[in-house]
């Protein structure tokens, strides 16, 4: 397996544009096959998951044309069904959690699909309940072959529109309900559904593919299922995750860096959330400006009582930065809270960055108290192992503000989420080598 070896320390400067964001992406490339029509996708980012699920689709036959750098066009005419249940398809699949997204649309244009118990992260525990509970009340039966693995789901009398209510705000189920019931006869109401920018995107692109779905935004979506999709031109949105990691790197290594064309309206609390861990940061247009900073110090509550940084459901905190805003408080001023409620093991990495030096008691599974070095005390290189992709970017956050010689094992996790990031931090500044 390839690894990093970083060499730390050093103060960055310049630009950098955040890639397409993995997560839009995966719901809006299962889509294409929603409809016969040619679909043209700009801005997909160039990173392992996304590769792998543009190849499933290439096996179930859709026409996969590359246009450019980060441009297809998709034609979904030709499918065959029967390579869903082949066990070289299923393989594939497994690796991937992101093949989840195959489903709904599957379902809704040809009544039935199969898919392996997907993999991913291994952060915890992260159900599919959500997805095949929505497809049930559109009317599909549901099935679970323990020996193979193998989920399927059938709707040999089509689907039909109901009224559900979501036990979890799930972005992923939502997404995958919302594909399904497009085609559905009648009217679908989904209560408590996620209203992520991402899952905006993906009902904006329906929309112009033909559906019909109201409440975009808001947790109440309404879908009137109409009989046929077509074709349409999306944009991915930039990847809110690798800008909240460039804010964070900026001020862990106290460089001065200039992240463009963010899509600021689109960030949500995410700008707060640093400025309260007393980053200064600054819109200039559609870009964020990071100035160096000496020092940054924590926010308190309005008691004076210790701040919790907390992931929720938007328009709260995506969980995907907290391993970010954890990292970044090692070197602040002040202690944080940080509180993962969702996922039981995505804290573990905080081992690492306590072998480097940081200040860190991990209380549970889900919370951690950092106390800030203020940096006055630099954390030092080690060699560390990525366990997944956002704790896997952490760490590199972390050994490129420490001091010495780190080196990271196990970079295809985070490969899997961002594109090229030796490169487009070397253009920075950062010594950094693959090997």
């Amino acid at each position: 397996m390839a690894v990093f070896e970083i060499t730390g320390g050093k103060r960055l400067k310049g630009e950098i544009t955040p890639q397409g964001a993995k997560n839009e992406a995966l719901q809006i490339i299962s889509a294409v096959l929603l409809t016969s029509g040619k679909v043209t996708i700009h801005n997909i980012p160039d990173i392992i998951d996304v590769n792998n699920l543009i190849a499933l689709l290439k096996d179930l036959g859709v026409k996969v044309e590359k246009l450019s750098a980060d441009s297809y066009s998709f034609q979904a005419d030709e499918i065959d069904l029967k390579v869903l249940a082949s066990e070289a398809f299923q393989k594939k699949s497994s690796s991937l959690r992101g093949s989840i997204m195959m489903v709904g649309p599957l379902l809704s244009r040809f009544g039935k699909a199969y898919i392996s118990r997907p993999g991913g992260d291994k952060i915890g525990r992260r159900r599919l309940d959500t997805h095949f509970i929505g497809f049930e009340k559109l009317g599909a039966k549901f099935g679970y072959e323990e020996d193979t693995n193998l989920f399927h789901v059938h709707a040999d009398k089509g689907l039909k529109g109901t009224y559900m209510l979501l036990d979890e705000a799930s972005v992923t189920g939502t997404a995958n309900i919302a594909m399904a019931a497009t085609m559905a006869k009648g009217r679908t109401t989904i209560y408590n559904a996620a209203c992520e920018p991402y899952l905006q995107q993906l009902c904006k692109m329906l929309n112009r593919m033909g559906a019909q779905i109201t409440g975009i935004g808001s947790n109440l979506l309404h879908i009137d299922g109409v009989e046929s999709l077509t074709g349409c031109t999306h944009t991915i949105l930039p990847d809110m995750i690798e800008i909240g990691s460039f804010i964070g790197l900026a001020a862990m290594t106290q460089s001065d860096i200039t992240i463009k064309n963010v899509a600021y309206d689109e960030l949500g609390i995410i700008p707060n959330v640093f400025q309260r861990l007393g980053i200064h940061l600054k819109r200039k247009d559609d870009d964020i400006h990071v100035p160096t900073q000496e020092h940054y110090e924590i926010d308190t509550f309005l008691d004076g009582s210790i701040l919790t940084i907390a992931d929720a459901i938007w328009p709260g905190l995506t969980p995907d930065l907290l391993s970010v805003c954890l990292v970044v408080a090692t070197q602040a001023k002040g202690s944080v809270l940080i509180h993962q409620k969702m996922f039981e093991s995505r804290l573990f990495f905080v081992d690492k960055l306590i072998d480097m030096g940081a200040q860190i008691i991990l209380c549970d599974p889900h919370r951690a108290t950092v106390i800030g070095m203020n940096h006055e005390h630099k954390l030092k290189g080690i060699s560390m192992t990525s366990p997944d992709i956002r704790a896997g970017v952490a760490l590199l956050i972390a050994a490129l503000s420490a001091q010495g010689k780190s080196t990271i094992h196990n970079i295809e996790q985070i490969d899997r989420g961002y594109q090229n990031i030796d490169t487009r931090l070397r253009s920075l500044g950062a010594e950094i080598v693959r090997k």
